[in-house]
């Protein structure tokens, strides 16, 4: 019996042994991905900087181009209250979607000399997104940002803003003085791989990043305007920063406004009003209006009008209720239903564009920074006609029913010169303003850093501030990284809504 056990033992041995010795080639992928090409990695950080969904809640309600009536889950810039729900948005989409992945890219590539532009383009992109969240919260994690994902580093300190924007503005010239035309090319879903686009797009954030110090560092900010004009900025709408969409990738804003929320958000009195008072042929390129509508389903093409003169706002701080008071004495009556909104079958679609960067704005912000002799070519004049000009132009690529007739443009430009001796920054900033329609994280730091358009303060009476000129920390953030978090509170002041952030002071 002894010799009977030790033999199947010993069977049993070789078998297993003989069973594991191909294991592991058995178990293992012949068609899955090993690694990731870092190229890869970066279209999905570019897609993701494309301007979020919270900007219906908060910056286009802050600069009062678009708000909702309604309470609940859409509170925020309408009613001028915190609502932690949807404040956190910039904070979780950049941190988590773009710049988890430019960290990622930059480490993968940084001993690489062949994918060095992959590198470049992905500081690129995390320079821009880090400028949004910046512009949003304040002191924020910048040098140690991206690196729980990379470092396993889940505690990151804050930096100073004045620190990050310094960061900012050298990284983004490193970079984009640092891309290289001669290298293969690498493709994306930006510029497809187009090295001078990409260029010029690095350029303007440099651009950008240089005149919003222009109340707290006027020296850096000139040294940094004139580099980034030497270097070359987008100034033709074929070269502006376009994140694209179409039935397989879809619009995250056009999504919501053509879904759950399609009766819920509508352009705000201020920003109608203004286009009517100065007969801007942009107003029926955007906007729609149904008359007579007192219900979500009402809101239909057999009552629609894109006439300007049709066109009613509606009121700063209403809530639902007084919107439907106020509907009833509209031309045609109805409720809240019956005010103007964001046309969602042709400017807000779910396949309409988004954009980071325009000809528009970069031409807007030259025409400032020539008036105030910061560049020496050209005229103020001429910047502030071809950014009006560009985005105006623009307006086609959202759908061909929002080309506004170059009649029509033309028309309008020659009302807008010359600028008044005296109110020039007040008449560029206006236009930026309606430049950056749609892209909230941007024009609402252009109204903080120059004033402008000059708006009445939100008149809802439970407002908890006049002003909204941050957003606060995530609940998160005070709960997981509260050390840090205090420490950047202390720095800046109160985590409040209306505490400012440096470059605005």
């Amino acid at each position: 019996m002894k010799k009977i056990y030790i033999t199947v033992l010993a069977l049993s041995i070789i078998l297993l042994s003989s069973c594991d010795s191909g294991f592991d080639e058995l178990n293992t992928s012949k068609t899955g991905a090993t690694s990731l090409n870092p190229a890869l990695i970066l279209n999905n950080a570019i897609i993701n900087s494309s301007p979020h969904t919270g900007q219906l809640n908060w910056e286009l309600g802050i600069v009062q181009q678009l708000i909702s009536p309604n309470t609940g889950v859409l509170e925020g810039a309408n009613f001028n209250k915190n609502n932690p729900n949807s404040s956190v948005q910039n904070w979780q989409g950049y941190y988590r979607n773009v710049v988890k992945y430019t960290s990622d890219v930059i480490t993968r590539t940084a001993e690489d000399p062949a994918k060095s532009n992959v590198m470049n383009k992905a500081r690129i992109i995390h320079a821009n997104a880090l400028m949004i969240i910046t512009d949003t919260y304040g002191n924020v994690p910048y040098d140690e940002a991206g690196k729980g994902y990379i470092d396993q580093n889940f505690f990151p300190a804050y930096t100073d803003q004045q620190l990050i924007y310094q960061s900012i503005i050298q990284d983004l010239k490193a970079a984009t003085d640092a891309l290289d035309a001669g290298q293969p090319v690498e493709n994306d879903v930006l510029y497809n791989g187009d090295i001078a686009k990409w260029k010029k797009f690095g350029y303007s954030l440099l651009l950008r990043a240089g005149m919003r110090l222009s109340k707290v560092d006027a020296t850096l900010a000139q040294s940094t305007v004139a580099a980034a004009f030497a270097g070359g900025v987008i100034l033709d709408n074929a070269d502006n920063a376009t994140i694209r969409h179409d039935g397989n990738y879809i619009n995250n804003v056009g999504n919501v406004l053509n879904g759950t929320e399609a009766a819920n958000f509508y352009l705000a009195a201020p920003f109608v009003d203004a286009l009517k008072a100065n007969n801007d042929p942009r107003l029926s390129a955007i906007a729609v209006r149904y008359v007579g509508a007192n219900s979500g389903p009402a809101q239909v093409a057999g009552v629609a009008t894109k006439a300007p003169g049709d066109q009613f706002g509606l009121a700063m701080g209403s809530t639902d209720g007084e919107a439907d008071l106020a509907g009833a004495s509209l031309p045609g009556g109805g409720t809240r239903y019956a005010f103007t909104q964001l046309d969602r079958t042709r400017i807000a679609k779910r396949t309409s564009p988004m954009f980071i960067v325009t000809a528009a704005q970069n031409n807007l912000l030259l025409a400032e920074a020539r008036f105030r002799g910061w560049i020496t070519a050209g005229t103020a004049e001429e910047y502030f006609t071809d950014g009006i000009s560009a985005h105006m132009d623009q307006l086609a690529s959202f759908d061909p029913a929002s080309a506004v007739a170059a009649g029509d443009r033309d028309a309008y430009v020659a009302s807008r010169v010359p600028l008044f001796a005296g109110n020039e920054l007040e008449e560029i900033n206006y236009e930026y303003w309606i430049a950056s329609l749609l892209n909230g994280q941007e024009g609402w730091a252009n109204f903080r850093r120059s004033g402008y358009p000059v708006l009445d303060v939100n008149p809802f009476p439970g407002r908890t501030v006049d002003w909204i000129t941050r957003l606060p920390y995530p609940p998160s953030e005070l709960l997981v990284n509260g050390e840090n978090v205090q420490a950047a509170i202390a720095d800046q002041g109160p985590d409040e809504l209306d505490t400012k952030v440096w470059w605005d002071n």
